[in-house]
């Protein structure tokens, strides 16, 4: 076995390396960029060896500088983890030409299978079935539009070097081939070095489900059973879960039987996964092959309990497997949630900043619950625009689906994050869709429920009575904690009991309000236009001060974020954001009063919508653009977005110039 190995990543997936290779004794060196000095990898690791400047193209991405750090410190194997290097058959060689081992499949696996056009023509040959379309490189767009028409709309352009969902975009017409095609190959020249890509046919209501299997060096081949990745943003996954709701034994056997031999054709070893487009009628058609350990393993890993890091680090050290078919069991249900810093509620654009607060719920395992949360970062972190925005996975492990979704929904409500835009709102929105729970689901999943962007959850009326409770009592604590400090507690409760104005979106409710020891006794009126009044007994150990209120209101549990605002607080509850405003009958009286800030008008600017570097602008001063015209691509985090226009307009003033760095909302181009 190995002694020493280096990690030739960073995050989450650097952070669980370790976190394997130190449970099995062996020493660990971490590689970082300048970004990354203060990493949580790099302060895991038993040493760390700096690669360069921020840029991956000058760190993460040099095989040579990280040859030369496994050399230097003297490693006898290196991890890849996923992306960067991970499907790199030149860095493998060179490993191999040094004497290192690459934790890893062997090099013709990984030419074959991480090339998406000859995988495809291999996994055809090898009789596993294939999504129709044109496997060839395209040279221009003009040649795009044709082989599209000839595969017939809509279509998948994808990069042929791609993988987490760069490089990707769908078709519907000659329009979107022309607009998507050199987004397709720059984004991919930028992620990958290889700008190539190719098109087939999309499948409509699609179901993105893959094979877990891992291989060793003596010709033995399992799987592990499935994955359903299907609900994704920008074709990036977000949440994934094992086994599959949509998923039978029959299915599961024929799906792993095909993965294996796929494998076997390559003469697979180490950990891979074999990624499957799944139809309504339950045909699946082979997509991709990833030659590495997926971001989603840790879900494959609940419900069997075998450590796929483990496993990758001793095929690589030439144990056989000690894992037969028959061995592999599924053990309820786990569902993973990726944390990411990204806005849901402007399209998921990505965020960067520090974490001021970062507290994640703590793992944990009992009575059959598994909470897990891999992460690569700590509270004062920074999540910069280089690299890709995962602040965490976000695991969730049951004895049944709906146990894992329901602890799932709990975990999230506490993870408290503080000082960047996250996605956790939308997670927990998602857990409680009763499509979700019924595991209707497909890849386009967010654009059929969410059709006019994510708005946050709407609460049932009872949710919001519980959301009003909070927030009347807590501001009982506040105002408690106040007058004891100023030394008036004989007064406390003279203030703090009786009749309050709690508004709630655009409604104000009547609330009356008694604090006891062990909590509050809440009745709250009717709202207005409303009839009828609900009496609602709170009890709680919260402090103002704390980020989670946990409470009992009527008996049932209940967990929010909360922090103050003016005149309230706001709270954060299953997928629900909103600002809960508490004051007296006659504060509420004057509030009626207060003029209406307008909002300014920016209609005559193109704004930038996410923090990143300016790609290039198809403009110029006295254009003439139409509705939907492209004017300007801005790069954040790995990711091209061209931003078009959103009216007919003519180009007054360009501010910007290609290469320059943006923040949210800065001016790019000015109308007339």
């Amino acid at each position: 076995m190995f002694k020493k190995i280096l990690i030739a990543n960073r995050g989450e997936i650097a952070c669980r390396i370790i976190k394997t290779a130190r449970q099995m004794g062996i020493a660990t060196i971490a590689v970082y960029s300048e970004a990354d000095a203060d990493a949580l990898h790099v302060e895991l690791a038993d040493e760390a060896v700096l690669l360069g400047p921020p840029p991956v193209s000058e760190s993460y991405l040099v095989a040579e500088k990280i040859i030369e750090a496994a050399q230097d410190s003297g490693a006898e194997a290196v991890h890849p983890g996923y992306g960067f290097l991970s499907e790199n058959a030149g860095f493998a060689e060179a490993l191999a030409a040094q004497g290192i081992a690459f934790i890893g499949p062997n090099v013709a696996a990984i030419r074959v299978m991480g090339d998406k056009i000859e995988s495809k023509k291999f996994a055809r040959d090898a009789k596993v079935n294939t999504v129709p379309g044109h496997l060839s490189t395209i040279a221009d767009t003009d040649e795009a539009i044709k082989i599209a028409k000839d595969v017939g709309y809509p279509v998948m352009i994808k990069a042929s070097a791609g993988g987490g969902g760069k490089g990707m975009r769908i078709a519907h017409n000659d329009d979107d081939v022309a607009l998507g095609f050199d987004s397709a190959r720059n984004e991919a020249r930028s992620s990958f070095g290889d700008d190539r890509v190719f098109i087939e046919k999309y499948i409509v209501e699609p179901r993105h489900i893959e094979i877990q299997i891992l291989g060793d060096k003596h010709g033995n081949i399992i799987h592990l059973g499935e994955r359903e990745c299907s609900i994704q943003r920008r074709n990036q996954k977000i949440i994934e879960e094992a086994p599959s709701p949509f998923v039978d034994k029959k299915m599961r056997k024929a799906m792993g039987e095909q993965a294996i031999v796929l494998a076997r054709a390559v003469n697979y070893e180490s950990a891979g996964t074999v990624e499957f487009i799944v139809d309504k009628n339950k045909n699946f058609f082979f997509l991709e092959m990833n030659t590495r350990i997926q971001v989603e393993h840790p879900v494959t890993e609940l419900v069997t309990g075998i450590d796929l890091v483990e496993q990758m680090i001793r095929v690589a050290a030439g144990e056989k497997l000690s894992l037969k078919q028959s061995d592999i069991k599924i053990d309820g249900w786990a569902i993973e949630g990726r944390i990411y810093a990204e806005d849901p509620y402007r399209n998921f654009l990505p965020s960067i900043g520090r974490l001021v607060y970062y507290r994640p719920p703590d793992d944990s395992k009992q009575s059959g619950l598994t909470i897990r949360n891999d992460t690569g970062v700590t509270e004062g972190s920074e999540i910069s625009l280089f690299y890709d925005p995962m602040i965490a996975k976000l695991c969730a492990h049951g004895p049944s689906r709906d146990a894992a979704i329901d602890l799932m929904t709990e975990a999230l409500d506490t993870f408290y994050i503080q000082g960047i835009d996250h996605n956790i709102s939308f997670l927990s929105a998602v857990m409680g869709q009763k499509r979700f729970r019924d595991g209707r689901l497909n890849t386009n999943y967010i654009e059929q429920e969410f059709p006019d962007g994510f708005h946050g959850a709407v609460l049932e009326p009872h949710e919001i009575d519980r959301m009003i409770a909070m927030a009347v009592f807590a501001h009982g604590k506040e105002v408690s904690r106040a007058y004891g400090i100023s030394g008036r507690l004989h007064e406390t409760l003279r203030t703090v009991n009786g009749d309050w104005v709690v508004r709630f979106g655009d409604e104000n409710y009547s609330v009356i309000l008694q604090m006891t020891g062990a909590g509050a006794d809440v009745v709250i009126g009717p709202s207005e236009g409303g009839d009828g009044s609900r009496r609602m007994s709170v009890e709680s150990l919260w402090h103002p001060g704390e980020p989670v209120l946990r409470a009992k209101i009527n008996g049932a549990s209940f967990v929010a974020q909360i922090r103050p605002a003016t005149e309230g607080w706001f709270l954060s509850h299953r997928g629900a954001r909103v600002k809960v405003v508490v004051r007296t009958k006659r504060a509420a009286e004057l509030a009626v009063l207060l003029p209406v800030k307008s909002v300014a008008d920016t209609s005559k600017y193109l704004l930038c919508p996410m923090p990143g570097l300016v790609v290039s602008i198809g403009v110029e001063v006295g254009q003439e653009v139409k509705v939907g015209e492209p004017l300007a691509v801005v790069e954040a985090m790995k990711m091209e977005n061209v931003l078009t226009a959103q009216r007919d307009a003519v180009i007054g003033k360009v501010v910007v110039m290609p290469g320059d760095s943006l923040s949210v909302d800065d001016v790019i181009l000015e109308f007339e």
